[in-house]
């Protein structure tokens, strides 16, 4: 695969690094407020984070119930543009466009990140993941998808060859590195009449063989970034690169 190169213009619009744990028994979301102190005038804004779980019950009436559990907080920057999650179950840290470099991102969770890990107390990593995601504009008109990009859905001959839409996902053994990648494509509403807009969203994780020291967490980080990289690349074409420089 191809080295990453470094863009005028990237097209991304949102990138994660996602830090699953198996936290101390008996931790409460109370106390994942911690996560906060000291960074009140950087991440000024608190909000729970809640997830919805439902059940439905067939018998001689189907019935359902929905209800919503409160497992930790969304802590946003004044700008909105950088957010961290302190969760139960993990920490996530996410920066909106635009983005600067992975370097400085990958900094600020770090530091985020030992102030949860001293909150939590936890006992294992269960998943690393970084991910990004990418809104890459193709000027119209557009004769086919694959001058843009290398991973495109297949139409047989014997169909239309149009497409109006689409959604793909496939995930992709990175088996030298224990890992794999959750590469997704589809076709969103785009900004102007005169392009059409698909999202290129990598998401690249470990789940096993996980180790709870920090040099190793951080290393393992930096080598999904590169990783996720080198897909990014493998999945677009020098046309494409012309539009991010």
């Amino acid at each position: 695969m191809l080295a990453h190169r470094h863009y005028q213009n990237a097209p991304i619009t949102e990138a994660i690094i996602d830090l699953r744990v198996e936290p101390r028994r008996g931790i409460t979301v109370r106390e994942l407020q911690k996560a906060h102190a000291g960074q009140e005038a950087e991440y000024p804004y608190v909000e729970p984070l809640n997830v919805a779980t439902g059940q439905m019950h067939v018998g001689p009436q189907v019935t359902t119930m929905a209800s919503t559990k409160h497992i930790g907080f969304w802590f946003r920057s004044d700008d909105g543009k950088q957010i961290y999650q302190a969760r139960l179950d993990g920490f996530t840290m996410s920066r909106l466009a635009p983005y600067e470099c992975w370097e400085s991102f990958r900094d600020e969770a770090r530091r985020l990140w030992n102030v949860y890990r001293s909150t939590v107390n936890l006992t294992g990593m269960v998943r690393l993941a970084v991910r990004y995601i990418n809104r890459i504009d193709i000027p119209l008109p557009l004769r086919d998808f694959k001058d843009y990009l290398r991973t495109v859905p297949e139409v047989s001959p014997d169909l239309p060859q149009g497409l109006t839409g689409y959604f793909m996902r496939l995930a992709i053994p990175q088996q030298d590195i224990m890992s794999v990648c959750l590469l997704s494509e589809a076709i969103i509403d785009p900004p102007s009449s005169d392009v059409v807009s698909v999202v290129l969203d990598i998401d690249v994780f470990r789940t096993e063989g996980l180790q709870a020291d920090e040099e190793e967490i951080w290393a393992f980080i930096d080598k999904l970034r590169e990783r996720k990289n080198q897909i990014f690349e493998a999945c677009i074409t020098d046309k494409t690169r012309e539009l991010f420089e």
